[in-house]
Formats: C-alpha cells, sequence, structure tokens
C-alpha cells in the first residue's frame, strides 16, 4: 500500500509543513479508501464529505500563505462516537440518541479542532461504551479488518479498524475496562489510556467517578502521541484534571531498554487468559526479555481485584445510566440493562468497602512499582471472535461469570490507577493481531509511551512487527 492514507500521521504531517503533500490530496486518499472499504467494514457511522473537503481546502490555502500551522494541520481525524462534534450525528449507540446532532463540540474535539484537525466522521461503538464488541441497534456491528466474521473489539472498535484500513491517519477512543486498549489489539494498532487528569473530560456523567478516561489511537506509538499531545489540556471543570498535562516534550524518544527493570505477566496472577494466547505471550516475552535491563517475570498482587471492579463498576452505570433505565429500558440494550440493573442492588456497605479495597489494591501495585519500571502483559484474553457473538462467555472451559470477565487483563490495571500503552505485537496462533500491554503506575505516562516506543522499534522487521490487513 502507498496511497498517502497509508502514510502514518507523523509523517503526513510532516509533508503537509514541508509543502510536500496537500491536505486535499491526504482528505482524497483517505475518502477513497473509506468508500473501499467501509461498507463491510462498518467503522465510520456519520460523516460529512462537503465539510472535510472545505476544511482541506482551508488548511491548504493556510499552508501556502505560510500560516502557523497546529499539530494535527491537515489531517483528517476521526472522533469515537461517544464525544460531541459540532453538526455530526451523536447516537452513541443508543436507539435513545438515534437522532441527537450537537450544536458545539465538546471541548476535547474544540482541542483537537483548534490543533488543525479535519474533523469530519464519527466511529462505531456498542450502546454508550457499555461491552467489548461494537455493534448496536443504531448501525449495526462493525467488522475486523483483517476478518470481517469477527469483531474489532469495543468500546473504540470503530476507531480501531478505521485506523488500520487506512481511512484515517488518527482517531480517539477512551478507556475504561479495556474499551480503547481491547480494540487496538485486535485490530494491529497503537492505543494509550492515559492517566486520569491529563486529558480532561468534563462533560463524563458523575464528574468525580473518574475510571473513564479519553485516549488517542494511531497506527503507531508515534503517531497516537502526537494526537496525545493535541489533547492534553487543563480544564477546571474536570475535577481530576492536572497542570501536570503541559510536561510533555515536543518530540517522543524511545527508552534505552538496557536502564528499564521490566515484569512480564501473563495473567497479572488473577485474570483468565486463553491457553494459546497464553503460549504466544510467553514466546513473545521470552524474546523480548534481553533486551531489558532487568526482566522478571512476576506480577504485582491484583488480589480482589474482580469485585472491587464489578462495583465500581455497577455504581458508574448507576449514575450514568439509572434515568434510562427507568424510562427507556425497552430501548436499550443487553450491556447497559444488566450493568445497571446489577449496580442498583448495591448496598452502601458494599461500596464502601469497595473503596476501602480498591484504595489498598492502588497501594499495593504502587509498591510494586518501586522495584519495576513497567509490566507487560498481554492486551486481551483471547484472539478475535465472531462478531454476531455479544461477549466471551468461557475461556479455557471456564464459564465468565460476567460479560465483563474476560476483559479482566485490561480491568486490572484501570483499577490501579495505571496508564498503559497497547502495541501491535505481530500475530497469534490464528493469524490475527496480538498485542502487548505495557503498564505502569499513574503519572509514569511519558516513560510508559517511551518503553512502548523502543518496543515497537525492536519489533520492525520481525515477525513481531504490526501486521497490515490486505485492502481490496
Amino acid at each position: 500500500m502507498t496511497e498517502p492514507c497509508d502514510l502514518s500521521a507523523v509523517a503526513a504531517r510532516r509533508l503537509i509543513g514541508a509543502k510536500k503533500l496537500s491536505p486535499v490530496e491526504l482528505l482524497d486518499s483517505c475518502l477513497k479508501r473509506i468508500a473501499a472499504t467501509n461498507k463491510t467494514a462498518n467503522a465510520i457511522v456519520a460523516m460529512d464529505e462537503g465539510l472535510a473537503r472545505k476544511q482541506a481546502k482551508t488548511a491548504e490555502k493556510q499552508v501556502m500563505r505560510g500560516d502557523e500551522l497546529g499539530l494535527l494541520h491537515g489531517l483528517p481525524t476521526a472522533i469515537k462516537d461517544l464525544e460531541a462534534v459540532a453538526g455530526l450525528k451523536m447516537a452513541m449507540g443508543s436507539l435513545i440518541m438515534k437522532d441527537h446532532v450537537p450544536e458545539a463540540d465538546e471541548p476535547s474535539v474544540a482541542n483537537l479542532r483548534a490543533e488543525g484537525a479535519n474533523i469530519f466522521a464519527k466511529t462505531n461503538v456498542p450502546e454508550f461504551g457499555a461491552g467489548a464488541n461494537t455493534r448496536n441497534k443504531v448501525y449495526g456491528a462493525t467488522t475486523n479488518p483483517f476478518d470481517a466474521k469477527l469483531t474489532p473489539a469495543g468500546s473504540s472498535g470503530g476507531s480501531a479498524a478505521a485506523l488500520a484500513l487506512g481511512q484515517v491517519p488518527i482517531a480517539t477512543g477512551s478507556d475504561y475496562g479495556g474499551s480503547l486498549r481491547t480494540p487496538a489489539a485486535f485490530c494491529g494498532v497503537t492505543g494509550f489510556r492515559p492517566s486520569l487528569g491529563l486529558v480532561p473530560a468534563p462533560d463524563r456523567a458523575g464528574g468525580l467517578i473518574g475510571w473513564n478516561v479519553l485516549g488517542p489511537m494511531g497506527r503507531t506509538v508515534d503517531d497516537a502521541y502526537l494526537l496525545f499531545r493535541a489533547q492534553l489540556d487543563v480544564n477546571r471543570a474536570d475535577p481530576y484534571s492536572s497542570a501536570d498535562a503541559h510536561d510533555f516534550p515536543d518530540a517522543l524518544l524511545p527508552a534505552d531498554l538496557g536502564s528499564v527493570r521490566a515484569a512480564f505477566s501473563t495473567d497479572l496472577g488473577e485474570c483468565p487468559i486463553d491457553s494459546d494466547i497464553a503460549s504466544v505471550f510467553q514466546a513473545r516475552a521470552k524474546a523480548l526479555a534481553p533486551h531489558f535491563g532487568a526482566a522478571e517475570f512476576t506480577s504485582p498482587d491484583f488480589s480482589g481485584i474482580h469485585d472491587i471492579f464489578e462495583v465500581h463498576r455497577g455504581l458508574a452505570f448507576v449514575t450514568g445510566h439509572q434515568e434510562r433505565l427507568a424510562k427507556h429500558k425497552k430501548l436499550l440494550d443487553r450491556n447497559v440493562i444488566d450493568n445497571t440493573e446489577r449496580g442498583l442492588t448495591l448496598t452502601v456497605s458494599e461500596i464502601g468497602r469497595a473503596f476501602v479495597e480498591q484504595q489498598a489494591l492502588m497501594k499495593r501495585v504502587l509498591g510494586f512499582f518501586d522495584e519495576h519500571d513497567v509490566v507487560i502483559c498481554p492486551a486481551a484474553s483471547v484472539s478475535p471472535f465472531p462478531h454476531t457473538q455479544l461477549f466471551i462467555e468461557e475461556i479455557n472451559g471456564e464459564t465468565m461469570p460476567t460479560y465483563m470477565r474476560w476483559l479482566a487483563i485490561a480491568y486490572a490495571p484501570t483499577m490501579a490507577l495505571c496508564c498503559a500503552a497497547v502495541v501491535p505485537c505481530g500475530r497469534d496462533q490464528k493469524g490475527m493481531p496480538f498485542g502487548l500491554q505495557i503498564f505502569g503506575p499513574r503519572g509514569s505516562d511519558l516513560r510508559v509511551l517511551e518503553v512502548a516506543l523502543a518496543l515497537e522499534q525492536a519489533m520492525a522487521g520481525t515477525d513481531m512487527a504490526r501486521p497490515v490487513p490486505k485492502i481490496g
């Protein structure tokens, strides 16, 4: 593939700034790729092509005039359909919202637009982002770029699929229990869950319930970092917003892995992992461990993680959806109903205990990082599965007690307030994309990204390099 839409975001932005690639040419290439692939992929679900072309022409004129250009100047950008974009339908995968068209960008989107992003498309999600299979009653299912019978995961599945197919060079995601990381793994792209507060989310329901964060997605670590820098901000309407958002360099440099203390773990001690995925990870870990100054096969103590997660998840869904459940239950899909109804059964005693146990978990994990810089584990517990299957019901013969349990390898770091990157690591035993998750303690975002970049570079040119789907 040699089309402009297949360029990395960083390369495309550099060429635009050097007047060697027109924003119009880049957009035309992306629109051509969308036309060729989206009927099958169903990754982009709302789009304003006329506006996109107008914005691209304006961006081209600004380049030719020698205007000061933003970080994302002229880059076609897709927004996950949980973020409001002025003039574009925001269904959030729900029949309740199917005709909603916001009049204004939410702050996260406005920041990207201010940096020159050509925002013109929305990407598919499960209803209200509830679930790791991107399908809903409004738009249907998004398919995996490597096998149209399979899911790209979710809830940022539309963004991940669009990136893998070259429909756009960058796309936004969000992440609670792996909503950004699992799709990155399933589609062979990069995703980053930042520390809480770096990318403000002032419009989240229940501002003090901060598990869900906004984050960047790209085909490479550098691309994700470019978008991340544009997302960084300070917003006092978000109670977690942090001045640390200013503490990131213009360019990301790879870590010297020889100075990094890495812990490798197949299951974090508590998470169900398909035996074949475990074997793939162990082989990759064995190959990568010698790159590090110290590599140990161990894990933080995540005991009690499942109960902690389920209680906090239930509370978050009651906060966000109890009114919808009361007024529109017939329009809601299974996952929102299930989470909210289970949340409504929680007692004050159970909620209080979950807060205490989460704090203890976080402290245990922080203590682990006194002697380790990062933890490296699988990004997903299974290989991509059919999109007709709502979730993973069984792993290694063990029935999953809830629809979220198969995502434990992603929600465990969330509950410890970690930041985490996912990078492609070749293919799994079924020939589908396989991803590594690299996570560190809250505030170690730059270090985690530097390690992710170094690993990406170490894997380049090997069978662990990023896989690319066939187009056409």
